[in-house]
């Protein structure tokens, strides 16, 4: 495999995830980034802990989708993260025309 097609398959990967993205994200309440992923979910928790010190933050998601390129499978039912970085949490406007995710899910 050249880089010439390394690149290509991963630009593609890229747009894929894109797409997904722009599918799904009517079906989620809230946008959560940390330093490591990006994630959508309808549930989300954040509690900011101390230990000997430092300051941390634990991440507690439901009903997620990941925008991670590498994973076969982005929706999950639950995500905990720890983190001693920037944790960015925020609700998203609600079309009451879409579906739930919960609702998919049962289908």
């Amino acid at each position: 495999m050249s880089h010439e097609d390394l690149e290509n398959y991963e630009t593609e990967a890229e747009l894929a995830l894109y797409r997904e993205y722009r599918d799904v994200v009517g079906l989620f309440q809230y946008v959560v980034e940390t330093e490591r992923r990006f994630y959508l979910c309808n549930k989300v928790d954040l509690q900011v802990k101390a230990s000997g010190g430092d300051i941390y933050f634990e991440v507690t998601m439901a009903d997620a989708w990941v925008w991670d390129v590498y994973r076969s499978a982005r929706l999950v039912k639950n995500v905990r993260v720890v983190t001693f970085k920037d944790v960015n949490i925020e609700e998203l406007a609600r079309d009451d025309d879409l579906p739930d995710i919960r609702q998919l899910r049962g289908r």
